[in-house]
C-alpha cells in the first residue's frame, strides 16, 4: 500500500516537492545577488540646489527600478576645514571619522558637482582631501560625476574633479555623460530643486545602470 503525504505527489510525480525545492533556490539566487552600495557627495551644502536634486532623484530611481542597487546621501557640511593638527593619535574629529567610514564601507562614489569658476566647489573638495588623508578610502573605488547649471551644465567641473580623481585612485565611469543645462527650455526643477524632466530622469537613470555595471565588474561579480 503506498502512503502519500501529499495527496498529489502520487499523481504528479512530487511535483510539489520539485516547486518548493525551485521556490528556495530562486529565494537563495535572489539572497546573494551582489547590492552595490553607493555613497553619494553633493559639492552645493544649498537644500535647494539643483545638483542636491540630482540625488535625491538618483536615489528614488534605485528604489523604484534599478534592482540591487542602492544610493546613500552624505552629508558632507559637518566636516571642518582640513586641518591635520586636528588629527591626534592617528585619530580624525568625529564628522570625520564618520564619513570616512561611510565612504569606506561603499562600493562606488557618486559625485553631485556643480561648478564654481569653472571648478567644482570648497565643500567637496575638502571633503575629498579628508577622504584621501591616510589611508585613502576613496582608493580603487568606482565613481560617476553628475552635474547641473548654467553655461557648460557643470562640465567644467567634472573635467577637473577627473583630474583630481586620477590622484586618488578613484576610477571613473567614462559614458554617459551627465551635464544638465539647467536653465534651459522645458524646466528641469522646481523651486526646491528637485528634477521634474523625465528625459534628464532617463539619462541619468543610465549613469547609474553604468556606474552599477562598472561597480560590478571591477568587483568580478558580473
Amino acid at each position: 500500500m503506498l502512503i502519500c503525504e501529499h495527496p498529489l505527489q502520487a499523481i504528479e510525480g512530487g511535483k510539489p516537492r520539485e516547486r518548493e525545492s525551485e521556490r528556495e533556490m530562486e529565494a537563495a539566487s535572489l539572497a546573494t545577488k551582489p547590492i552595490v552600495k553607493v555613497a553619494a557627495l553633493c559639492g552645493s551644502l544649498r537644500k535647494a540646489s539643483m545638483n542636491r536634486g540630482l540625488i535625491r532623484s538618483a536615489i528614488q530611481l534605485c528604489d523604484e527600478s534599478i534592482e540591487g542597487m542602492t544610493i546613500e546621501y552624505v552629508d558632507i557640511a559637518p566636516l571642518p576645514f582640513v586641518n591635520t593638527d586636528l588629527e591626534v593619535d592617528g585619530t580624525f574629529p568625529e564628522p570625520v571619522e564618520a564619513f570616512r567610514q561611510t565612504i569606506r564601507g561603499a562600493d562606488a562614489i557618486l559625485f553631485a558637482s556643480p561648478e564654481y569658476n569653472y571648478s567644482f566647489t570648497g565643500p567637496l573638495k575638502n571633503a575629498i582631501d579628508w577622504a584621501s588623508r591616510p589611508p585613502n578610502v576613496m582608493a580603487d573605488k568606482p565613481a560617476a560625476i553628475i552635474s547641473a547649471g548654467g553655461g557648460f551644465g557643470g562640465g567644467k567641473s567634472q573635467h577637473h574633479l577627473r583630474q583630481v580623481g586620477v590622484f586618488l585612485d578613484l576610477h571613473f565611469i567614462n559614458k554617459p555623460e551627465l551635464f544638465v543645462l539647467a536653465f534651459q527650455p522645458p524646466p528641469k526643477f522646481d523651486r526646491d530643486g528637485n528634477l521634474i524632466d523625465p528625459e534628464i530622469k532617463e539619462r541619468l537613470k543610465q549613469v547609474l545602470l553604468s556606474l552599477k555595471a562598472f561597480t560590478l565588474r571591477l568587483q568580478n561579480k558580473c
